[in-house]
């Protein structure tokens, strides 16, 4: 079996963008999500065997990056996955270390490969990492008030994350009190503005009564002592990782074990080759897997249900619910959140097809946006068109009050 050729398929999927975002999208400001993009990969062979991936990280320039790599790709084995990794990363090495971007386009190529060697062997991409560990994985939903923190646990999660730097801990005793002492809760600080590690430090501390699940994010990905002091003195556990790609990429944080768990995007680590790897790494370490999907579409999730299903140290998978409209309808089978699980995929390979006229609907129509409102209190009053990386709490009684 040979690969004949690589296709990408970029969408938008976003809610209902302002025309600024594809006229003059660096003026562009507002949620993120209005300017998101999913990139899908299909991987063809002689065979006639197809292989679905998923590419994050910057979607419309990982879509140019993916191009570049068929002609490598053309010819080869599909099922020799190590192989054809290592071909991609050498190939790569020429324009500087590997970042988010070249490891997306691999990763939406890898998974495709995993899809195809399942596929061409007649079972599911958790048979070839060896078995199920769990039938089913636990998910988090996603709630900035205690409204939709309700809703959520109607709908049977019993994990929330709650995120944003205006307020977390009135947010958070909000929150504890809508869902009670029986529902698992994290706190995202993802910033733009990130805190100071001193800030992150009290922070992490006026939140230990609430007994998070993990605090994620608490200073910069760059900020690496910053989260080793964190780390040493909140007793929450920390949680980081997404923004970084590779075994090379999440290696400190596993090593000098600065996380209590670890998280990779799944759209951008690498590929299923990559996740696994760090999964390991991470074991040995005693550290949990809780995979980024924040950006993610719908095969990007597949992928991390099988992973999830094949590694002992899972921990729970981010779910993002009624984030797009067309998210269940640009792929079956549709997973479905019974008693905040799903069920692991039984179907050969990732067991996933794509809606190619729904995304032919969505085209993109832009990918980057100023993140936040100079209303939303992510920043502190008249500085967000200063728009800093990192910036101190002020009223300090208040924001950091228990």
């Amino acid at each position: 079996m040979k690969i004949t050729a690589i296709e990408t398929l970029l969408m938008h999927a976003g809610g209902p963008p302002t025309t600024s975002i594809a006229t003059n999208p660096t003026a562009q400001s507002g949620s993120v999500w209005a300017a998101r993009n999913w990139l899908f990969v299909k991987v063809h062979t002689d065979a006639g065997i197809v292989g679905i991936g998923e590419c994050s990280g910057w979607p419309r320039i990982v879509e140019t990056a993916v191009r570049d790599l068929a002609p490598l790709l053309v010819g080869q084995d599909p099922t020799h996955i190590e192989r054809l990794w290592g071909r991609m990363m050498g190939a790569m090495m020429g324009h500087g270390m590997l970042g988010t971007v070249g490891a997306g386009a691999m990763t939406g190529i890898d998974m495709a490969l995993w899809d195809i060697k399942g596929k061409a062997l007649g079972t599911p991409v958790w048979n070839l990492l060896g078995g199920k560990v769990r039938e089913r994985i636990r998910v988090y939903g996603h709630a900035g008030t205690p409204e939709r923190a309700r809703e959520l646990v109607g709908r049977g999660f019993t994990a929330i994350k709650t995120g944003g730097l205006s307020n977390p801990v009135e947010r958070v005793a909000a929150i504890r009190e809508a869902v009670g002492d029986d529902v698992d809760l994290m706190v995202d600080m993802h910033g733009p503005p990130w805190l100071t590690t001193k800030d992150a430090i009290l922070l992490g501390r006026a939140l230990e009564p609430f007994k998070l699940l993990f605090f994620e994010d608490p200073v910069a990905p760059e900020n690496r002592n910053g989260l080793k002091r964190v780390q040493d003195a909140v007793a929450i556990p920390i949680a980081a990782g997404e923004r970084l790609a590779t075994i090379w990429g999440e290696r400190e944080l596993i090593e000098q074990e600065l996380v209590d768990v670890i998280q990779p995007d799944t759209g951008r680590a690498g590929g299923i080759t990559q996740m696994r790897k760090i999964a390991a790494m991470a074991e040995a370490h005693f550290i949990s897997m809780a995979p980024h999907s924040g950006s993610l579409g719908p095969v990007g999730e597949y992928a991390a249900l099988h992973l999830l299903a094949a590694i002992p140290n899972a921990l729970i998978l981010e779910r993002i619910e009624d984030d797009v409209a067309v998210r269940d309808q640009v792929i079956w089978p549709v997973p479905k959140v019974v008693d905040g699980h799903i069920e692991v995929p039984d179907r050969p390979g990732l067991g996933v097809e794509i809606d190619e006229a729904i995304v032919a609907r969505h085209p993109s129509l832009g990918n980057v946006s100023v993140p936040g409102h100079p209303d939303d209190g992510a920043y502190e009053p008249g500085s967000w068109d200063e728009h800093v990386y990192v910036q101190s709490r002020f009223r300090r009684q208040r924001y950091f009050a228990p």
